[in-house]
């Protein structure tokens, strides 16, 4: 028996959860539909956590739920469902040749594969595809187009500050507030030897009966993934999305700014949100939570230099990776600047390492899915430069574990910023430092076998004898880089003995 023919067959993907999407507008409950479809290979064309698998499939289930409720024909095909549909676009395909739409209407993903892959299911059918503006984002791709367009200067903090310009955010007619675009300097401090204190837990949102359904489903059709399922309290739904920027807000932002750069061992949450991965989902709009940071400000609860840092991340750099990525793609993701060859270290998926820092990051990375800004680039991902691991490979291990990672903004973030892959686009300069940086800014080294000051024999740390290789390995090439001056000169204050015996053991660490 043949369905009603519809007018707009709406796509929904997973990370397209927004209640406002342009993709709605104007729908007819009599005449549209929205399709929804839990794609196989969604969760296994990188090698996922359960966490991630987990998070993805719950939040997707309660916004079908809400759409049914609000009168909405959804069209969802679960993975436990008879025969589901291995891919998207399968499931594309398999709802326009039940329900013959008259078109095919969606938001932009937040993948330029999921995109490929939906255009080519449409053109297929024969059936006219539309995708919309996504208009969850302060700026769209012509923004951020119009903004590179023949610019010399091309960072992040230009963008950020006409960002501030365009949508008045923490400004006081054309002037910054408080005199200054941004409070680095009164941000980016260690916690010093008594820790962090007391600081509030994050909220654990309790899996009700639809969460429950998709824990036992992962527990069973991805028994080998990564990770845990343990404890998971993730927010899935709006609701507890809003509740858990309120509180950050309430107990947390005050001082996000100063110690947004350090870390503890054992400790996770620390001073930041942890509420990117609701962002990413779209369970709620970045103008909700950056006006909710704001108006702390306004109401004396929360210090500029904390708020600025909070916003900048959201209304500069969230933005700045996204119009970035579109506006590269796909030749972005072949990216190899640095030419780096080498497989992601198997400890990467277990945490089984001598290093104490890198041990207790990946540890709470396979129970959590989360480590903050830091911890990836500097902890991790420092690691992974510095090994000479392959910067997709590394963007493939991110979008595997972390749970606010989508495409648009992994990719840059690591292949760019975190690996240094793209040559200088999103980073002037390499991010890499030795071991006295993770020395400084935790507790980590006063527990590890290793010493952050030693780069050869049985007590050097890795981080210490790898950064020396790295300079070394790339010497010709950021020879000419002034950021990085000064470390080309501390390298050439090595003699050559030094440097052939911190080479090899670089080597040793490399080939394990």
């Amino acid at each position: 028996m043949t369905a009603k023919k519809l007018r707009n067959l709406v796509v929904i993907c997973g990370d397209q959860l927004d209640h406002d999407s342009a993709a709605l507008d104007g729908f007819d409950p009599e005449r549209d539909a929205i399709v929804m479809t839990e794609a196989a290979e969604e969760a296994t064309y990188v090698w996922q956590s359960k966490r991630r698998i987990a998070l993805f499939f719950a939040a997707m289930r309660h916004f079908r739920d809400a759409q049914r409720k609000a009168g909405r024909t959804v069209l969802y095909t679960a993975l436990d469902d008879e025969k589901p549909p291995e891919s998207l676009a399968g499931g594309l395909k398999t709802a326009v040749a039940q329900h013959d739409p008259e078109r095919v209407v969606m938001g932009q993903p937040g993948d330029w594969r999921v995109q490929e892959a939906l255009e080519g299911a449409a053109g297929e059918t024969g059936v006219p595809l539309t995708i919309l503006e996504d208009r969850h984002f302060f700026a769209t791709i012509g923004d951020f187009e119009e903004f590179s367009d023949g610019r010399k200067r091309f960072i992040m903090e230009d963008f950020y500050r006409m960002m501030r310009k365009r949508t008045g955010l923490l400004m006081q007619d054309d002037k910054p507030s408080g005199g200054a675009w941004n409070y680095d300097k009164d941000n980016r401090k260690a916690f010093g030897k008594n820790g962090p204190g007391l600081i509030a837990p994050r909220a654990h949102y309790q899996p009700d009966p639809v969460t429950l359904d998709v824990l036992r489903l992962v527990e069973k059709r991805f028994a080998d993934a990564p990770g845990t399922l343990e404890d998971f309290g993730e927010p899935v739904t709006r609701e507890d999305a809003l509740h858990a920027l309120d509180d950050f807000i309430a107990n947390r932002l005050r001082d996000f700014g100063t110690h947004q750069d350090a870390m503890w061992d054992g400790s996770s949450t620390l001073n930041h949100s942890r509420i990117s991965a609701v962002i990413n989902l779209k369970l709620i709009d970045p103008r909700e939570v950056c006006d909710a940071a704001i108006a702390a400000y306004e109401a004396g609860a929360a210090p500029l230099n904390a708020v600025e840092g909070f916003v900048r991340q959201i209304l500069g750099w969230r933005e700045w990776v996204r119009g970035l990525y579109w506006t590269r793609m796909p030749e972005y993701a072949g990216l190899n600047a640095l030419e780096a060859d080498r497989d992601i270290p198997d400890f990467f998926w277990t945490g089984e390492t001598d290093m104490a820092c890198l041990r207790d990051m990946l540890t709470r990375l396979l129970r959590t899915g989360y480590a903050h800004h830091i911890e990836r680039l500097m902890g991790m991902g420092l690691y992974l430069m510095m090994v000479g691991a392959r910067p997709y490979a590394a963007h493939d291990w991110h979008m595997g574990l972390y749970l606010d990672a989508i495409d648009w903004v992994s990719l840059p973030n690591m292949l760019g910023m975190s690996q240094h892959g793209d040559g200088g686009i999103v980073g002037t300069k390499p991010y890499c430092a030795s071991g006295a940086y993770i020395d400084r800014m935790s507790n980590y080294c006063s527990g590890c076998r290793f010493d952050p000051k030693q780069s050869t024999g049985e007590r050097a740390c890795p981080f210490t004898t790898l950064y020396w290789d790295f300079l070394a390995r790339h010497e010709e090439r950021f020879s000419g880089n002034r950021r990085m001056a000064l470390q080309m000169k501390n390298l050439h204050r090595k003699d050559a003995d030094e440097l052939r015996t911190i080479r090899a053991q670089a080597e040793k660490l490399c080939e394990n």
